[in-house]
């Protein structure tokens, strides 16, 4: 068996040797981009090796694993090219070099690529770019698609990035049949991505069904995803076991909120779980469900959800609470559009107590929302990168749509509580620096702040000390948003919120 195994290897390694032979033929004609070579072996006690380039412009490589030391990065014309590596066996690499539209592969390999068995441990502990082999349970099926899923063994849990099929093709997932609690052998190389260990593109070697399988959870005899409402209330898992018996284990976490009532045998088993009212935020747990042959213990798993209260908080209590499940709810003015969020979908939020990201809320562009607008969100405390965000976001109620306008504009405007605008001006004076009551001119008109506050949603005395807070002085260029009232026969902004500050200095 293991011979069946280790000559596919040898010729991948064969087949890169005569891939790389007949790509260095093809760059000898190419007057824009030549290589002295397209193969590189580095040794696997560490080191490095050098190729020559030949090129009529400027050029960079690409697609350099961390392992890879690839210097310079970047050209232009001729010139050399150092591949290095610390020591390590087994794991190969492609880089690219691209110049005026044209690229050149070069591939990289240190060492023999030889498959490891490992346990999921040995895989989390082990190097980039070697190929490993591991059996585990199916524990949680992230893509359907692309099959991404998470492997446990007992000793850790490894993320499935990608499965190919009996082929070897991609996005053919559901092709394989592998459900959760089945066991499940894998084979494909390593990589860490933003600190996550993966296995990636792997070939599927051998599956064992479970013989325990969660066929539907319901609740008032409708199925559905496993959630359950705030109130609390009987959630039913209906099995199919192919086993003697059937044991569950719920999580000591979830044990204060969560119980089962009751149970049934046969082949078609059925479990009745308890949740208490919720008091808290949104909150899930994932159960286990374990049978028997005889000889080895099988599983299968479900999630049960239970809706939580929505928190309303200020945007500096959010970005203080933690990454989870609770949902919260900020009110504040869409302060700037995330330039990243090619969907455009996200954008920033900012109240009186501080600004935080909302990522790619479900329905910011059908809502043609801009910046300036007021508006509440709804959504989870996540982070990416220990960068504070607002994740699974959508937008509840459009509190304000804001006209931005010229201060001639707005004096013209008729009074009005539920119309928000959007006007700039100099400052020229403050009367008020505790509640920053000022005013601001175009040069040919003035118009009274009255209260430039520090962000949306202020009360009390967390109205006072924009003007300290931002550096507000005479001279500076204010913009503001709020409604039109007017105060003996005289004009304001009544409550204005600060937008923005371009400092005269």
């Amino acid at each position: 068996m293991k011979l069946k195994y280790i000559i596919p290897s040898l010729m991948a390694i064969v087949a890169a040797v005569f891939t790389s032979c007949n790509d260095d033929k093809n760059p000898t004609y190419l007057h824009e981009l030549r290589v002295s070579q397209s193969y590189v072996s580095l040794s696997t006690s560490g080191g490095s090796t050098s190729i020559d380039i030949e090129a009529a412009g400027s050029w960079s490589v690409s697609g350099a694993p961390e392992w890879l030391t690839v210097s310079p990065a970047s050209g232009s014309g001729n010139g050399s090219i150092s591949f290095s590596a610390d020591a390590a066996e087994g794991r190969t690499a492609e880089v690219i070099i691209s110049c005026e539209g044209l690229t050149q592969r070069i591939n990289v390999i240190q060492g023999v690529a030889t498959v490891s068995t490992a346990t999921c441990a040995e895989v989390l502990a082990g190097p980039d770019s070697k190929t490993y082999r591991v059996t585990g349970a199916v524990t949680k099926i992230a893509n359907t698609t692309y099959g991404n899923w998470y492997l446990n063994d007992g000793t850790g849990e490894v993320y499935i990035y990608g499965t190919l099929d009996k082929s070897g093709a991609e996005k053919n997932f559901l092709s394989l049949g592998i459900e959760v609690g089945d066991e499940v052998t894998v084979e494909g190389p390593k990589t860490t991505y933003n600190g996550t260990v993966e296995l990636v593109n792997v070939s599927v070697i051998k599956i064992n069904k479970s013989l325990i399988k969660v066929d539907s959870l319901t609740v008032d005899g409708v199925a559905g995803d496993g959630t359950l409402p705030l109130e609390g209330g009987d959630i039913v898992a209906h099995l199919t076991c192919k086993g003697t018996g059937v044991a569950v284990e719920i999580p000591a976490e979830a044990q204060d909120w969560l119980g089962v009532v009751s149970s049934t045998v046969g082949a078609n088993p059925v479990v009745t779980f308890r949740a208490a009212p919720n008091a808290g935020g949104d909150r899930f747990t994932t159960v286990t469900f374990k049978t028997t042959d005889g000889k080895k213990e099988y599983t299968s798993q479900a999630t049960i959800n239970q809706a939580g209260a929505i928190i309303e908080a200020s945007v500096a209590d959010f970005l203080a609470a933690e990454v989870g499940d609770t949902q919260y709810r900020l009110t504040g003015v869409i302060s700037g559009l995330y330039d990243s969020d090619k969907q455009g979908q996200s954008f920033y939020l900012k109240d009186w107590s501080g600004e935080t990201l909302i990522y790619r809320t479900d329905n910011f562009v059908a809502s043609a929302l801009k910046v300036g607008d007021v508006v509440t969100v709804r959504g989870k405390r996540g982070a990416y990168k220990d960068n504070p965000q607002m994740v699974s976001g959508t937008i509840e109620m459009i509190k304000a749509i804001v006209e931005e306008i010229s201060i001639a504009d707005f004096l013209a405007k008729e009074d009005s509580k539920d119309n928000y605008y959007m006007v700039s001006g100099v400052v020229t004076e403050i009367a008020n620096d505790q509640y920053g009551n000022l005013y601001i001119s175009d040069g040919t008109n003035t118009l009274y702040v009255y209260g430039c506050y520090p962000g949306w949603g202020a009360t009390g005395d967390a109205r006072k000390g924009a003007v300290a807070q931002y550096g507000i002085a005479v001279g500076d260029v204010l913009t503001v948003i709020g409604p039109k009232s007017t105060y003996k026969d005289v004009p304001q902004v009544n409550g204005g919120v600060f937008f923005s500050l371009v400092s005269a200095n």
